[in-house]
C-alpha cells in the first residue's frame, strides 16, 4: 500500500530523495519549489518508508504524513450568493490544496432557503467524483440541521463546517462536524482561526484513510499512479491540456482533463508493461466536470488480478 507524505527542505541534493522513491517504486505528486526550500507531495510504498525517513534526517529535512496528498475534494456551498460564499469558503479551500489535496468548489443552484433548498442529480453526481467534500453553512444551529439534505445522498464522506456546537449524532450522514467556522467578513488570521482550519484538514484527513481501508481490503488492480504516469507517456496531447492539473489523482483513479469524444479511445488503449490496456481495467466515462475523461479503476475482485 502507497503512503502519502510530504517532504520538507533544502534544495540542494533533494534529487537523492527523488531517485530514492523512484528506486522503492513510489511516485513523486508534486514538486514546490520556493527559493532555497522544497516540498515534495510523495506516495511511497508504506513498507519502504523508513528508508525515506532516515534519508530525510541525513538530508535535515522533515517527513510528514500528508493524508490529503493524491486526492481531490470538493468544497461546497449552498450558493454563490455572497452570503453564502464569505472569505471562509476560500480559506478552506486553499488550506486543503496547501495540504496536499486538489480542490474544486462548487456552489450550488438552488440552495438558498433552510426549507426549499435543493441540490439535483447533476450537483451530485459531481460531488461523487471527488474522494471527499467540505459542506461549509453559517452560524445558525437549525440551518444546518435542516440543510442536511443537501449531503444525505453523497456517497463519499462529507465534512460538514458552520459555526455552533452541534453533536455528531445530530447530523448522521455527515462523516464529521467541524464548528467555529461560520460566516465571517475577513481572512482566517488568528490563531484560534488557524486552529479550526487545521481540524478541517485533520477531519478530511481521517475521511480519506476509512476510504483507504476500504480499498485495501479489495485492492485495485493497479494504482492510480501508475495510471497517471502511463497516461501521461502514451497520450502525449496531454500536455497541450490548459488546464493547471491536467491528471487529477483520485483514490480511485483519475480525471483526465482532454475531450471525451477525441480521447477516450486513445485513453483505453494505454498499455502498461504487462501487456495489459486500460480500457481492459478500468471504466472509461465522460466525466460530469466539463468535457473530461473519467478513470475508475476496477478492483482485484473484479479483474482477478494485481500488477
Amino acid at each position: 500500500m502507497l503512503e502519502p507524505v510530504m517532504f520538507t527542505g533544502g534544495l540542494y541534493k533533494h534529487d537523492l530523495v527523488v531517485e530514492l522513491v523512484e528506486d522503492l517504486g513510489g511516485y513523486i505528486l508534486q514538486k514546490n519549489v520556493t527559493q532555497t526550500e522544497i516540498i515534495l507531495l510523495i506516495l511511497v510504498p508504506s513498507e519502504d518508508l523508513a528508508a525515506l525517513q532516515q534519508l530525510a534526517r541525513e538530508l535535515r529535512g522533515e517527513l510528514v504524513r500528508a493524508p490529503l496528498a493524491g486526492t481531490e475534494v470538493a468544497v461546497v456551498t449552498p450558493t454563490l450568493a455572497i452570503h453564502h460564499l464569505p472569505h471562509s469558503a476560500c480559506d478552506i479551500a486553499e488550506y486543503l490544496r496547501r495540504h496536499g489535496s486538489k480542490t474544486n468548489m462548487l456552489g450550488l443552484a438552488r440552495g438558498v432557503g433552510r426549507e426549499i433548498a435543493q441540490i439535483n442529480e447533476y450537483e451530485t453526481a459531481l460531488i461523487n467524483e471527488h474522494d471527499a467534500a467540505v459542506f461549509i453553512f453559517g452560524n445558525f444551529r437549525e440551518c444546518i440541521t435542516k440543510k442536511e439534505s443537501l449531503y444525505r445522498n453523497i456517497s463519499v464522506p462529507v465534512v460538514v463546517t458552520g459555526g455552533p456546537e452541534i453533536e455528531s449524532k445530530d447530523l448522521p450522514y455527515a462523516f464529521e462536524y467541524v464548528s467555529s467556522i461560520g460566516r465571517v467578513a475577513h481572512r482566517a488570521r488568528k490563531a484560534t482561526e488557524i486552529g479550526s482550519l487545521d481540524r478541517i484538514v485533520d477531519a478530511v484527513g481521517r475521511a480519506l484513510d476509512k476510504t483507504r481501508a476500504a480499498i485495501a481490503k479489495d485492492p485495485l488492480t493497479t494504482s492510480p499512479p501508475r495510471v497517471m504516469d502511463a497516461v501521461r507517456e502514451q497520450v502525449p496531447d496531454i500536455e497541450f491540456s490548459y488546464s493547471p492539473l491536467p491528471i487529477a489523482l483520485n483514490l480511485n483513479g483519475v480525471r483526465v482533463k482532454l475531450p471525451f469524444d477525441a480521447y477516450k479511445d486513445a485513453v483505453k488503449a494505454v498499455t502498461f508493461d504487462e501487456g495489459v490496456k486500460l480500457g481492459e481495467i478500468a471504466t472509461i466515462k465522460p466525466s460530469r466536470m466539463k468535457d473530461y475523461i473519467l478513470v475508475r479503476i476496477l478492483s482485484a475482485s473484479e479483474t482477478g488480478f494485481v500488477f
